[in-house]
């Protein structure tokens, strides 16, 4: 049963396409503030690293200056506000030290744009609660020397995104929006994080944008826009879309792929265009040559929610909404029912396939030569049987460490890091195959 703020979004997205807001990053670098201002009174004595650039701490230490901007986006024509959260979890706070104050900041993030939104008196405002894609990823390793080393496990960011989400929701968020995502485990840490959080609280409407990083189509850990669809299509969120890293002209091969794929609701919010040093604001589309590019995806039926990220301001997002203005919503694409999984890139069983090979030779139990390696630690030569696998046509690789002489889950982990590690292997989906669950 969908709760009546999604039947509002629903019945909106229906009748016209929906605005969301612009940039918090641009519009805070036009009040230049220094490093008193982002510590204000509370944090003057603060002894950890400088706070300039934790535009998250401006809800507690210059909160007038956040609602402002949010009352200039509404007044452009926002529908969807954004809360100033892109960073507020513990995992990103520790940079600054700042991981006990997280509660307070999503709760007075949510607050001032719950408060903004209700002042406008002609129409409702959605508050979207930002959750950001962590400074960590679960997915690569930083250490080029350890390929299959991460700095943060699953439970870990589920833990981190757990509370924001609790302080979001209290706050007064109507919607929950995972965005800029570039590594899909952490989308799925945070949409895990959500559904355990809905098992005892009323659901709110989820949001999901993920990040195309380059002209390669790809998001940062390497999946395709249809592989990252499938990858998050189990999920009952409202609507998925691309944002940041991409002007439109970049992404726009991207949002047609997606719209023409996609059983949900989508969004999107470029940014103005790719960075810029020599333009005078860093990003060389303005309002004027930003809109019409919007109007013409409008004009083909791509679009359901539209925006600006990186480089955008008030002034972008009322020409957005001029543009768009009277345009059809995107009709959401009909999809057949079938078996649709994802590596890196996606696999769907269609009729014409008359079987799906699985590769079985990473599996201790059913290869002797992978079991010895495994056993004797040799995790370089078992990676050369994966990708054999792959090279010879598996669309499947099956992955099994059950062995009485071997700590399973920590082998299993280990080779799951390693295999995400390497993109010849991991382009198709993997089959875990064990009896420790």
């Amino acid at each position: 049963m969908i709760s009546s703020t999604e039947k509002a979004l629903r019945d909106l997205l229906s009748q016209r396409i929906l605005i969301l807001d612009g940039a918090m990053g641009t519009m805070i670098q036009q009040y230049k503030l220094q490093e008193a201002d982002y510590r204000g009174e509370r944090f003057a004595d603060w002894k950890g690293q400088d706070l300039k650039g934790n535009n998250d701490l401006l809800v507690l230490t210059r909160p007038e200056v956040i609602r402002e901007i949010h009352g200039k986006y509404i007044a452009a024509g926002a529908d969807i506000i954004e809360t100033n959260t892109f960073n507020s979890t513990t995992i990103s706070q520790a940079d600054y030290g700042l991981e006990a104050i997280v509660p307070e900041l999503n709760l007075a993030a949510a607050r001032l744009a719950r408060s903004a939104a209700d002042a406008c008196t002609d129409r409702r405002i959605f508050v979207a609660g930002a959750i950001g894609p962590l400074n960590r990823t679960l997915s690569i390793s930083r250490d080029v020397n350890d390929p299959g080393k991460r700095e943060v496990t699953f439970e870990e960011v589920a833990a981190a995104y757990t509370q924001q989400i609790e302080n979001l929701v209290e706050g007064g968020a109507d919607v929950l929006l995972v965005e800029t995502i570039f590594d899909t485990l952490n989308a799925k840490a945070a949409l895990f994080a959500i559904a355990r959080f809905f098992e005892n609280h009323p659901r709110l409407p989820v949001m999901v944008s993920g990040t195309i990083t380059d002209l390669s189509g790809r998001t940062l850990t390497g999946q395709t826009v249809e592989a990252f669809l499938n990858s998050l299509s189990h999920f009952p969120i409202l609507s998925i879309g691309l944002n940041c890293a991409l002007g439109p002209k970049e992404m726009r091969p991207y949002i047609e792929e997606l719209s023409n794929i996609a059983p949900f609701f989508v969004s999107t919010y470029p940014n103005a265009g790719l960075p810029d040093p020599l333009s005078p604001t860093g990003f060389p589309e303005t309002p004027e040559s930003l809109a019409p590019q919007l109007q013409d995806w409008a004009k083909q039926g791509w679009l359901n929610i539209i925006g600006g990220c990186c480089g955008t301001t008030p002034g972008h997002i009322r020409a957005i909404a001029d543009a768009v203005k009277g345009f059809k919503p995107r009709a959401i694409a009909a999809r057949t029912r079938t078996l649709r999984l994802s590596g890196l890139e996606p696999f769907t069983a269609r009729p014409e396939i008359p079987f799906i090979n699985v590769g079985e030779r990473t599996n201790v139990t059913g290869s002797p030569k992978f079991a010895k390696l495994i056993l004797a630690g040799n995790y370089d030569e078992a990676l050369a049987v994966a990708r054999q696998q792959v090279d010879a046509g598996a669309q499947i690789i099956d992955i099994n460490m059950d062995e009485g002489m071997l700590d399973g889950a920590a082998a299993m982990t280990k080779f799951l890091n390693l295999i995400a590690s390497e993109p010849d292997i991991s382009r198709v989906p993997v089959m875990i195959d064990s009896s420790k669950w």
